[in-house]
């Protein structure tokens, strides 16, 4: 693409956003920033140097084409859209512009953007607070800075209904962030007057396998409409009691079948048995592998890892390489050091 006509593009995606604020437009020029983002680093520093422009439409443009470049181009133009991005929310004060900058910051992956995220966080508008909790979790390191928990904490009592989902669903799903402060956080969303929050606190209090969520889902079980969420809310807690009301579900819907082994200690303990013969099988045929086989508590099923040297290792759910054998413990073995040897 010529600097022409990328320049174009993001002239015309301005004019459409202008239109946007003034109109009420549903086309907020974000097509063109995406195609002009295609174009990499050029791109990058033609938002760069828009970031100063006395136009706050221009400025918050420029943060969305910053946003979208670290999308598409990832690691290559990431860590200096971040550190613009940080740069300009310092002075900043258009919540327009705020909005855009959360957004972009979200897309960077880079945690040095929590710091501004947090102030972010405290905007009185909630749009801005939205994006802050959808940006917040993708910028989280593993285990979450304590700072990225509070403020997902503090987001999930927000007044704004799609603020504490978001929130809810980052604290709860997208992050491992774990601890008193964390389960009270999700297990006082249980008692939302949204429902959408409500499946999310439930969700999440599940996945770190907290009994406290068992009746609640015990109960959304038995509803007329279950939600996905809650199904997966089942197999997290794997409590046999919930296995006459999972009995009723399709079995091909949504995370009914993997809900069904977790919670039956039968399929549940042949699922492990499984597992077993295959790290047996690896060890056998090459006992010099460092062989493990471990859980998450915020993941299901089992993981295998193995590691023979600086350039022999490799890491797998255990179920998606079993089936990759046909269920053949010996072959998924096969597969694996064939795998490691590659």
């Amino acid at each position: 693409m010529e600097a022409h006509e990328m320049a174009d593009l993001f002239d015309q995606a301005v004019q459409r956003s202008r239109r946007t604020v003034a109109e009420g437009d549903s086309d907020d020029g974000s097509t063109l920033l995406r195609q002009a983002a295609d174009a990499g680093a050029p791109a990058a520093r033609l938002a760069v140097g828009r970031l100063g422009d006395p136009d706050p439409v221009v400025r918050a443009a420029a943060c969305d084409l910053l946003g979208f470049a670290s999308e598409v181009h990832g690691d290559d133009l990431r860590a200096d859209a971040a550190t613009a991005l940080i740069s300009l929310a310092a002075t900043e004060t258009d919540p327009e512009v705020h909005w855009s900058i959360a957004r972009a910051l979200g897309s960077t992956c880079d945690p040095r953007a929590l710091p501004t995220l947090v102030i972010l966080a405290g905007s009185p508008d909630s749009d801005v607070r939205f994006q802050v909790a959808v940006a917040v979790p993708m910028v989280l390191d593993d285990p979450p800075a304590e700072a990225g928990e509070a403020v997902l904490i503090d987001l999930c009592t927000d007044p704004d209904a799609r603020v504490r989902e978001w929130a809810t669903f980052g604290l709860g799903w997208l992050s491992t962030a774990d601890g008193n402060a964390v389960r009270q956080a999700l297990w006082d969303r249980t008692r939302d007057v949204d429902p959408e929050v409500r499946a999310e606190g439930a969700r999440g209090l599940a996945r770190r396998r907290d009994a406290r969520a068992l009746p609640l889902v015990r109960e959304l079980l038995a509803q007329d409409e279950v939600h996905k969420f809650t199904v997966q809310a089942a197999a997290y807690l794997a409590d046999p009691s919930l296995l006459p009301l999972l009995d009723g579900f399709n079995p091909d819907a949504d995370g009914v079948a993997e809900a069904l082994v977790e919670c039956d200690p039968v399929r549940r303990a042949r699922r492990d048995e499984s597992a077993w013969r295959l790290f047996d099988a690896i060890h056998r045929r090459c006992p010099d592998l460092g062989v493990t086989l471990f859980g998450e508590r915020c993941d299901l099923g089992l993981y295998l890892d193995v590691i023979g040297g600086p350039s022999l290792d490799g890491h797998w759910f255990v179920d998606a390489l079993l089936r990759r054998a046909g269920n053949d413990a010996d072959r998924a073995a096969d597969l694996a050091i064939a795998d490691v040897g590659r």
